[in-house]
C-alpha cells in the first residue's frame, strides 16, 4: 500500500498526520472567528457553551452537571460560573438538596444575551455552511471519536 501522491506532494507521512493537522489549523481558524462574534457581547466561548447549557435544562445545574454536559472537559467550570454571576449573567445558590453543592441557573439577563446571539447565529452557523446535515453529524461523530477515546 503505497503512499498516495497527494500525501507525497505536501510532505505528510499518511492521512493520520494530515488529518491532525487540518483539525489544528481549522479548529485555531474557527476559534478566531468565533472569537470575533462573542468578543461583541464579552463573552468568551466556554461562558457561551454554559448558558445555552443552562438554557437547555428546565432544572438548575450543579457545575458538575455542567462539566459533565460540556464539550471542554478541561475547563474550569466553577471559575467560569463566578464570571457569568459577575456579568449578572447567571445565578448560584446553595442547593436545597444537598448544601455541598451549588445550583446555577441562566437569568433574564442571560437569556436575552443568548436571544440576542441566536439572532447573529446565522453568521457562526454560516462557517459551516458548505457542509450538509448529514456531513455535520459525520464530523461531529468523528470528532468525539478522537477525543473520547
Amino acid at each position: 500500500m503505497g503512499i498516495s501522491l497527494a500525501i507525497q506532494q505536501t510532505g505528510y507521512r499518511n492521512e493520520y498526520q494530515k488529518a491532525m493537522i487540518n483539525v489544528i489549523y481549522t479548529s485555531n481558524w474557527f476559534q478566531e472567528r468565533v472569537k470575533k462574534i462573542l468578543e461583541h457581547e464579552d463573552i468568551t466561548p466556554q461562558q457561551y457553551n454554559i448558558l445555552r447549557i443552562l438554557r437547555a435544562s428546565k432544572t438548575p445545574l450543579s457545575t458538575l452537571q455542567i462539566r459533565e454536559r460540556m464539550l471542554d472537559k478541561m475547563s474550569d467550570t466553577s471559575r467560569i460560573v463566578d464570571r457569568l454571576v459577575i456579568k449578572k449573567l447567571v445565578d448560584k445558590k446553595t442547593s436545597l438538596a444537598d448544601k455541598r453543592l451549588v445550583d446555577v441557573t441562566i437569568n433574564e439577563a442571560g437569556l436575552g444575551l443568548l436571544e440576542k446571539l441566536d439572532q447573529e447565529n446565522e453568521q457562526i452557523d454560516g462557517l459551516v455552511g458548505g457542509i450538509s446535515d448529514d456531513e455535520a453529524k459525520t464530523l461531529n461523530m468523528l470528532l468525539d471519536k478522537i477525543r473520547n477515546r
